[in-house]
This record gives C-alpha cells, structure tokens and sequence, in this order.
C-alpha cells in the first residue's frame, strides 16, 4: 500500500508547525512521503487549526491515541503498536519525526521492531534534566536514530560527546525559524488579535505554562500566586495567558482559577491559531513561560523568563535575551521579572546568515538530506564503519589536568577517570592517557562557539554518506 519512501509521523501543535516547511520542501523536490498523525493532541483547537493556516496536507492514517489513551504510559504503548502496524502497512523505507514528544519517541522504537532506518530531527537538544518527560524522549530518539538533524552547533557538540558518529550527524537549523520568518515575509501574522483583546503593542506580558513537571500542586501554585503578585506591582501592564486545556484543567482541580480571573489585569485566553499567537508574541514586552515558545520568541527579539533552571535552547541565554527561573522559588519569579522589565538594555540583534538557530532554511535542507538518504537506500547499520578503531570513541584529547576530566582511554579501550586517580604522579602514564571532558566555558567562547555561517553548512551538506 505504500504511498511514499519516506514515512513522517507527528501528532501534537509543535510538531505542525515546525514540520511544514520540511512538507512544503518535501512537495517541491518532488519526493513522495507519508504523512501519518497519532493524534496525540486529540482537540480541534490545537491541532486541526493548524493544519488549515498551514497548508498541511490530510494525514494519510490517523491513529487516533489520544481519545482512547490520556495516561502516559498507555498513550506510549498504544503508540508503538499502532506505528508499528502503519509502517508495516505503507512499507516506508525511512521514518522520521521530529522533537520530545511520546509519538517522536515511540516512532523510533517503533521503526526498530519493523527494522527501518529512523531519521530524528532536533536531535542533540538536551536540557540535562532527566525530570522532564521531553529529555528522556528525545535521549531515546537520538539513540536509536540512525541519522540524526541538530538544530544548533551546541546541540551537535551534545551529540559528539555522547558518542554519535559524526557522520550521522548534520546541522540544519531549526523549522521553528523557517516558518516564524515566512510569517513575517508574506504578512501573515494576524495583527488584528491585539484590537480582539484590547491590547497595546509593547504594554502587556504573554504567559505560556504546559509543561506536566510545572503542573503539580507545589510548582502550579507556587506560579500562580507569582503572577498574582506581578500582576499587583504593575497594575497598568496586561498579563494575556492563553491557556493549554491541560492547564487549565489543573487550574480547576487546583482551586487556583479564581486567584487569576481575580485580578483586573490578568486575561485568560482560550488557544488560538499559530498566526493569532505569533501577533501576541510578536508585540509582547516580556514573555513568561516554562520553555514551549523560547524559540520563536528568541526569534522575535524578545526578553524571556523561563520557568526552568535549566534549558535546551541555552544559546537564548548566553545571548541575553532569556533568564531561567526556579518555578519553585516566588520570590526568583517575582524579581526577575520585575529586573528584566527595568532593563533599558537593548538587545544585540543576530545577522540571520549566523542565527544560531537557523536562517530560515532548516526544511529545505531536512527535505534534501530526507531525499538523499531515500536514493542512497540507507539501512539501520549504517552508523558502523568500519575503521582502525577498536572501539567507538568520540573525538578525544590530550588534557594536561584531568581535574574535569569524564571519561579517560588508554590503548582506545574507555576507562574510568577513578581508575588512574593514584597515578596522578606518573607523567608517562598521563601522556598516554586521553580523555574526554565538558568544562565550563566562558560566556565570549560560548557566544564565538553558537554562530553558524550558514552558507558554509550549505556546501557541505550532502557529504553525508560520500
């Protein structure tokens, strides 16, 4: 029954989004694809809208997860059967899917069982807190990729350090810029939503919360009562929270809903179309949220506070423009807004031919490389070669201090740091030893590090399988 070669699974409003213009670019290059939808958003407002301001076509299977499983684990196990049985059904040679969600994550175990080579994009984001349920699916995705798309240099870098093979690797951007920039280009962003709302340009704060580790009772409340209280010191900005069902389903369960339609100033909003969002975005002040829109409004020049004390997009925060919280901490949540709204500091604006999160061509190249790898006819395997190692390695150095060091070898064979601690004394062991280290950076060699000459990536980019 196959329809195309290459078989593209999503099923959430992100995943829409940041997966059209790879669609768009698919349809361009003339390369047949099947577009199947897990339905892992289930409702119409977040899901259905999108496909329509997007031009995405009709899913060629719908599975439909989301309306008879709503508890994680169910949700992923009927996942990674149903995709099992529809890459069975359509034969694809290749399976892709992009970002942390539970369809990414049961795509990839999915195409092992039916044996297809799996292709991940935004591969290499790591926010380092296995807490969150994105990190540990984007960690599986990665790992059972047979190729894998990174979105930054600094998600590539994360890849190289946990041992991918650098040859399966390739830097491509971010879709997220490339569909935000076509916005812009073709005036497509719904300005009229601020007359809608009754809001001023520059005179009111977004607030976006989903994320299921921000929805308990403690952090949940903890927020809210944050917001209040930033609401109480500036009585003349408004506070527009377009809320997630889940949201507010635990906003009700919660008893919280009242402390925020209490406050004059604080709008709760039903969720809107990708282009109506974008306007608030787009003419915010300030954006609060817990990491979903850092993206686009990094894009969009906007300060960020960032409900997390860690994040994937770090580059937002060694440029300036984010400042991460402890959603836990309402004193931290309160002042830190209220320092980033008293900063005069414009912020630097990035050259889009080195935005270290794209140029705006992420889906072309995610289109060719899709095209590419279908012509070569890769297989799972294809990360092996062969090669005078006899042992996988990640590229290694000579450290004359192994203070920070995490992994040591000796004769390509990894050891533990621990095991050569007493020899510290041996210079002849040390030179031997090779190690691999993450240390700490400074913020000028992170900033000289995240800059990415665009044309470059583009002239090499199709040295994949050479």
């Amino acid at each position: 029954m196959g329809k195309g070669p290459v078989m593209i699974v999503a099923g959430t409003r992100p995943e829409a989004i940041k997966l059209a213009p790879v669609i768009w670019w698919l349809d361009r290059l003339g390369v047949d694809y099947t577009f199947v939808w897990s339905g892992q958003h289930y409702d119409y407002e977040l899901s259905r809208v999108f496909f329509e301001q997007l031009c995405l076509p009709e899913p060629d299977k719908f599975l439909g997860v989301g309306l008879q499983a709503s508890v994680v684990e169910e949700q992923v196990a009927l996942l990674i059967e149903r995709i099992t049985k529809t890459i069975k059904e359509f034969d694809a040679k290749i399976v892709y899917a992009l970002g942390d969600t539970n369809t990414t994550s049961a795509t990839a175990l999915a195409s092992v069982y039916v044996s297809k080579p799996f292709i991940h994009d935004e591969a290499g984001m790591r926010s380092f807190d296995l807490s969150m349920l994105e990190e540990i699916n984007r960690r599986v995705a990665d790992a059972i990729a047979v190729f894998r798309f990174a979105p930054t240099k600094i998600a590539v870098i994360n890849l190289l350090y946990e041992g991918i093979p650098q040859h399966t690797i390739r830097l491509v951007g971010s879709t997220a810029m490339d569909i935000l920039l076509y916005a812009l280009t073709n005036n497509l962003i719904r300005e009229d939503v601020l007359k809608t709302y009754n809001l001023e340009p520059n005179h009111y704060i977004v607030v976006t919360i989903h994320r299921r580790e921000n929805l308990t009772e403690k952090t949940l409340r903890n927020t809210v009562l944050a917001l209040v209280e930033i609401s109480k010191k500036l009585q003349d900005t408004k506070i527009v929270f377009p809320v997630h069902p889940h949201t507010l389903n635990r906003l009700n369960q919660l008893g919280l809903l009242n402390m925020l339609t209490a406050q004059s100033n604080i709008s709760l909003l039903k969720p809107m179309g990708y282009f109506e969002f974008l306007a608030l975005l787009k003419n915010a002040h300030l954006v609060i949220t817990d990491g979903g829109v850092q993206g686009e409004a990094f894009i969009l020049g906007k300060k960020i506070i960032t409900l997390r004390k860690i994040t994937e997009w770090p580059e937002t925060v060694i440029l300036g423009y984010n400042i991460l919280v402890d959603p836990n901490n309402f004193n931290e949540i309160v002042q830190g807004t209220m320092n980033v709204l008293n900063q005069q500091l414009e912020l630097p604006k990035q050259p889009l031919f080195v935005s270290p999160l794209g140029d705006g061509n992420a889906g072309k190249r995610v289109a060719r490389l899709l095209s590419l790898l279908v012509e070569k006819d890769i297989q799972r395997g294809f990360e092996i070669r062969i090669t005078d190692h006899i042992y996988p390695i990640p590229y290694i150095t000579d450290l004359s201090e192994l203070y920070n060091a995490t992994l040591c070898f000796e004769n390509r064979l990894p050891l533990a740091y621990q095991v050569y601690k007493d020899r510290k004394s041996n210079d002849t062991k040390r030179m031997e030893m090779k190690c691999v280290e993450r240390g700490a950076l400074t913020k000028e060699d992170m900033v000289k590090i995240i800059e990415v000459d665009w044309n470059n990536v583009d002239k090499h980019l199709e040295e994949v399988l050479v």
